[in-house]
């Protein structure tokens, strides 16, 4: 018997509302077992980004061996990469793993603080995101990964494609920057009749918006590997994160934009 494992690589957040914290709270609150390779330290809080300390890529590279030779990697959650060297870590350990990987592609906080180096985008296009089976960007994001501005639904879509193009085998297009009422998430798994879903949820009115990114796609990594498929995974994601913001709508933590609940209704941690 053994826990389904999935192995978050990403930035800690000091504040406990978003990076490898809001994964470990996502992860353990639907029955996963959590472990961690962290890649950056970061200075923060409900407010925004102060600064941005990389952890060097030999040690991001000891965590990640550490944990795979000992614990058994069901899906990896990759989140804030901050430069080549740590991009490169990464793809070398998928490429010789094959193992499931999801990819939140934190380039900018909510803040507007820039987390990725520039000369890193490129690495990150060609090097990371091919070894990837879901890359989930948001508006912006797609944007710069695409170079296609999004202004209509078709942009969502033409971006998105150009992104699987780039090798990525499937691509979620959040909706989260849209106007209106209705979050509309685009899947877009290839080319071929059936690849495209779509996800539609309600805005929900709150502050508390820090960590959504990283939450959705921790969930996503923790029904993937509790064996659902992609498709099934989104939905069932996507459902628990727009619960743990209705369920924290109204609390107040932090001055700033604060944090999900993410234990509205925890798991038992799963023995498969």
């Amino acid at each position: 018997m053994r826990y389904p494992i999935v192995l978050s690589i990403a930035g800690s957040d000091c504040s406990g509302g978003a990076g490898i914290q809001a994964d470990i709270k996502t992860l353990s609150a639907l029955g996963c077992y959590a472990a961690t390779a962290v890649t950056a330290v970061t200075v923060q809080n409900t407010c925004g980004v102060q600064q941005v300390y990389p952890v060097p890529p030999d040690i991001v590279r000891g965590q990640i061996q550490a944990v795979s030779e000992d614990l058994g990697i069901d899906v990896v959650k990759i989140g804030m990469v901050t430069d080549a060297g740590i991009i490169s870590v990464i793809a070398d350990f998928l490429e010789a793993s094959r193992v499931t990987a999801v990819f939140d592609p934190v380039l900018v906080s909510s803040s507007g603080y820039p987390l990725v180096e520039p000369d890193a985008l490129e690495l990150l296009r060609k090097r990371l995101m091919p070894f990837c089976a879901l890359v989930t960007p948001n508006i912006p994001e797609t944007e710069l990964l695409s170079g296609c501005p999004i202004r209509t639904p078709g942009d969502r879509k033409e971006a998105g494609r150009r992104i699987l193009a780039e090798g990525a085998r499937a691509v979620l297009v959040k909706g989260g920057h849209l106007e209106g009422n209705d979050m509309a998430d685009l899947l877009l798994t290839g080319t071929a009749p059936g690849g495209e879903y779509s996800y539609h949820s309600p805005k929900i009115e709150t502050p508390n918006t820090h960590g959504t990114g990283c939450t959705l796609s921790s969930a996503i990594a923790a029904y993937m590997a509790q064996g659902r498929p992609l498709p099934e995974a989104v939905g069932q994601a996507k459902k628990y994160l727009t619960e743990a913001l209705i369920a924290g709508k109204d609390a107040r933590t932090g001055k700033g934009h604060g944090p999900l609940n993410h234990f509205f209704n925890p798991k038992k941690l799963l023995v498969r």
